[in-house]
C-alpha cells in the first residue's frame, strides 16, 4: 500500500520535527538522518506499511536505528 506523496512529505516533516526535538538537536541534522535511514527508504518506496505507524513511533525507531 503506498501514500499519497503530499501526505508523506507532511509525515516526514513530522516525524523529523519529532526526533530532533527527541534527540536535542537541529532540525538540520535530524533531517539528514531521517533522509539516510532505512526508515525513510521503506516509506518513499512503499516497500512496508510504515507510513500508518504513528509518528511518536517512527521517531522512536529511528532513535533506535543509530
Amino acid at each position: 500500500m503506498t501514500a499519497h506523496p503530499i501526505l508523506l512529505q507532511k509525515k516526514y516533516a513530522r516525524i523529523v520535527a519529532l526526533y530532533a526535538e527527541q534527540s536535542q538537536i537541529s532540525l538540520e541534522k535530524a533531517l539528514d538522518t531521517f533522509y539516510n535511514s532505512e526508515i525513510y527508504l521503506l516509506m518513499r518506496d512503499g516497500i512496508s506499511d510504515l507510513h500508518c505507524m504513528s509518528d511518536e513511533y517512527l521517531a522512536e525507531e529511528l532513535r533506535k536505528d543509530l
